[in-house]
């Protein structure tokens, strides 16, 4: 070991923070290196351990240090035979000894001389330094030993084997300004192979901000203290190991320094391909926990600063951002890519202002990005030039980006799935960091491969979900708020844990005499089959409504069709009828939760009783109807059961609170529905899709209705014109009065003309609209004509549809009805 000549003014004391920096020789010591956890038990020993102690790794890991340490009676400050051991003992002052540190007394750190008992009764006289660690690993301390009797005698060049005579003790300099701080800093961590890279830098930097070990000779001369664990180039290494190979194989001994250098390469190797197979894996761990695109995106970034980089920007191609498909091929010029995430070590705020997340740009073709999106493979940067950070910084406008990245080392590494690249990762590493290496090239393309899948996952679920959503939204009804005589409002709840699209529906189906049909149903399962069988159900649902079925029959009806769709899946189904003009409900049900009314008298609510009924697609059971009366003003409230429902709870619970939510007073239709969504969701464990259906049945009042019954002659046409006329004087709608007219009497008309036995029945309904009902007994539905010059027919629905609001037609028990509506003004 080389030393210098430096004199310390304070007597052998560590030189201050504040003094200028010596000049010595830097002295090279082969070192052991010991780690002791929280629990006293030794957690790595070096390949430098087992040479010093002759005790083997598999038998130091897991033991108390004391008990692999032990000190042999000698332990700076007390008395020996030895006087150098006196002489230092005096002159050390750094603290009670080796002993208290392996015994987690000291929470500072020191440095001594001892000897220690080894296997075999040996003795070892050796120097140590003690650094107690903080921070949230395992480890508590580090020791750092050196065999002093290897310093004593070994050359005659004036170098530290030339201090035989003298003291040699170990100190601390309380600075890094040696030659030699720098090579600790970077080959400490290569003996601790069974640490991260973020834990043996830590541990790295707090040896360094503790004291950097120095020897002192005499009480002048301080030499510090650079690792020489003496392992060779890797060149030399090869060459030892061929030598040991042959000797092996030539059946002859191999020579102990040999083998322990052979030993102590592989262990180097395998250690290091050990740390990148433990990231890869601890990587793969931490990512793809979710299908969330945006979630996945950020524990991508996260996972790589900053153990394996210093700076993480991800970029993901436009499509895959919004989650959609794109075209085959490789990208090219007109690309455009999201910057959807962006980690670093930096100080907060660095690269908000100038890289900020969510930007969209695309990138030259001369560039290292393009080159690696397009190539497919990484690209490496060792240090990123004056000329290329301006390059790159000519890609944003008014920004300057060269501070950011100029001086750095640069590894840019594809995200590919299937062998299509999806984005890129651009990784940076501080300039004071080793730069990328090929082995760091492997480790960043093995990360992003698998990164890659993770993400193009989380894609394909994003695209299918919106797939899935958009279907959903296309299925279910845009139902308007009012209805004749009645208020509606709907909520519609994706499914939480199995997926956004399933078989729940609600609708509203206006029908003859101001009537509405009200629907709430439910597919059983989850998924796009049952989406596709929910619109079937829903379509057929709207069609025999249409036709004016009852509720029963309609239900029959339905089961039919289910089991001509195949037996695979069953429904629930409540249908429902509301007559304003009558004031009732008429209800059946086929295996659904019963309904929630809310009387408007007493603000009370109940469960209406209903026949259950088997659900739709069981077949051959037949269905019942109920008709209840209500009031103006009572709501009436269904939903599917996902709203009721949670596992392990009986679901008259749901039922009791949906009543009891439902009854809350509400200053609006979806203020009311939000408090049941509430009431409901709070209990938490839902798992299922909601819907909900909530109508407030604002009834007509009988002065709002005017029926006219006309006998079978043309001249009826006449006196419902003037009827119609009167009456609508009557109620304050003398300008609607000219177009009712000129509607009613070509209604009328058609009607006497095709009606064959019974009167002709005309009913005015004034809601919110003004409805005119024309009943007859000719079961054949009227149809647009496109009437000719000549043509005497064809011209009066023309008429009709130019001037309604809305028309149909549909047809009932005895007959037809013919309806059409004409907007009033808002009161």
């Amino acid at each position: 070991m080389d030393h210098g000549t430096e004199r310390d003014t304070s007597h052998g004391r560590p030189a201050g923070r504040g003094a200028p920096p010596p000049d010595p020789v830097t002295g090279r010591v082969p070192l052991a290196v010991v780690v002791v956890d929280r629990d006293g038990l030794v957690s790595h020993w070096s390949s430098g351990a087992r040479r010093l102690f002759r005790l083997p790794r598999q038998e130091a890991v897991g033991r108390p240090a004391p008990d692999l340490l032990p000190v042999s009676g000698v332990l700076p400050g007390t008395a020996d035979d030895d006087a150098a051991y006196d002489a230092y003992a005096d002159y050390d002052g750094l603290g009670p000894g080796l002993e208290s540190s392996l015994d987690g007394r000291l929470s500072y750190p020191a440095a001594g001389r001892a000897r220690l008992t080894v296997p075999a009764a040996r003795r070892v006289d050796v120097l140590w330094w003690a650094y107690p660690l903080v921070g949230p690993g395992p480890e508590r301390l580090l020791v750092l030993a050196a065999d002093a009797e290897g310093l004593r005698g070994d050359r005659a060049d004036g170098g530290a084997g030339a201090a035989s005579a003298e003291r040699i003790a170990p100190g601390f300099a309380l600075h890094t300004d040696f030659p030699g701080a720098e090579e600790l800093a970077r080959r400490l961590p290569e003996i601790l192979p069974s640490m991260s890279v973020g834990e043996s830098a830590r541990i790295v930097a707090q040896v360094l901000e503790l004291g950097y070990p120095v020897l002192e000779f005499s009480q002048s001369d301080r030499v510090p203290v650079t690792p020489d664990w003496g392992v060779p180039r890797r060149a030399e290494r090869k060459a030892r190991r061929e030598r040991a190979a042959r000797a092996l194989a030539a059946g002859e001994p191999v020579p102990d320094d040999l083998r322990d250098e052979a030993e102590d390469a592989e262990d180097l190797e395998y250690a290091a391909v050990r740390e990148r197979l433990e990231f890869l894996n601890e990587v793969s761990g931490r990512i793809g926990t979710s299908l969330d695109l945006a979630r996945t995106i950020g524990e991508v970034s996260r996972a790589v600063v900053p153990r394996f980089t210093d700076v993480a920007g991800t970029y993901l191609r436009e499509q895959v951002v919004a989650g959609e498909g794109f075209p085959d091929g490789v990208p090219d010029t007109t690309t455009m890519w999201h910057r959807v995430a962006l980690e670093h070590t930096d100080e907060p705020g660095r690269w908000d202002d100038v890289v900020p997340v969510g930007e969209a740009m695309p990138f030259p073709a001369h560039t290292p990005f393009f080159q690696c999106m397009t190539s497919g493979e990484p690209v490496l940067v060792p240090r990123v030039t004056e000329e290329m950070g301006h390059a790159v910084a000519s890609q944003f406008e008014k920004r300057d980006i060269r501070p950011l990245i100029t001086g750095r080392s640069m590894l840019l590494v594809p995200l590919k799935a299937r062998q299509v690249v999806l984005g890129f990762m651009i990784l940076l590493r501080h300039p004071e960091r080793p730069v990328f290496n090929d082995m760091d090239r492997v480790t960043g393309a093995e990360l992003a491969a698998r990164a890659g899948l993770v993400l193009d996952n989380a894609r394909m679920y994003t695209y299918q979900e919106n797939v899935a959503e958009t279907l959903q939204d296309s299925m279910l009804p845009h139902i308007p708020d009012r209805m004749a005589g009645c208020d509606i409002a709907t909520r519609y709840l994706p499914g939480t844990l199995l997926g956004r699209v399933g078989g729940d529906w609600f609708d509203a189906v206006k029908l003859p005499g101001a009537r509405t049909a009200l629907v709430v149903g439910d597919v059983m399962g989850h998924g796009l089959n049952s989406a596709a069988m929910m619109g079937q159900l829903r379509t057929a649902v709207q069609t025999m409504a249409g036709l004016d079925l009852p509720p029963a029959q309609l239900l029959r009806k339905l089961d039919d069709l289910a089991q001509r769709l195949g037996d695979t899946h069953l429904a629930t189904c409540l249908y429902a009828v509301y007559d304003p003009v009558a004031g009732e409900l008429h209800l059946a049900n086929a295996g659904h939760i019963p309904p929630v009314l809310v009387r408007a008298a007493d603000g009370g609510s109940e469960l209406i009783d209903l026949p259950t009924g088997a659900p739709i697609g069981v077949g051959g059971v037949p269905f019942e109807s109920v008709r209840v009366p209500v009031e103006p003003g009572d709501r009436l409230v269904m939903c599917t059961d996902g709203l009721v429902e949670m596992r392990g709870e009986d679901i008259g619970v749901g039922l009791a609170t949906l009543c009891e939510s439902a009854a809350h007073p509400a200053a609006s239709m979806d203020d009311a529905c939000d408090t049941v969504i509430r009431a409901l969701g709070a209990r938490g464990g839902r798992k299922d899709d909601v819907a909900l259906l909530m109508t407030r049945l604002r009834g007509v009042e009988p002065d709002a209705v005017a029926e006219w019954r006309l006998a079978l002659d043309p001249a009826e046409a006449g006196r419902a014109r003037a009827a119609v006329r009167e009456q609508l004087h009557d109620w304050g709608l003398g300008k609607q009065a000219a177009a009712a007219e000129l509607l009613v009497g070509e209604l009328v008309a058609n009607a006497l003309r095709h009606s064959r036995t019974r009167p002709v029945v005309l009913r005015l309904v004034r809601a919110d609209t003004l409805l005119c009902e024309v009943d007859d007994d000719d079961h054949e539905l009227p149809a647009l004509k496109a009437a000719g010059p000549l043509d005497e027919a064809g011209r009066g629905l023309r008429v009709v549809s130019t001037l309604a609001r809305e028309w149909g037609a549909s047809r009932t028990r005895t007959g037809k009805t013919v309806w059409c509506e004409l907007a009033l003004p808002r009161r």
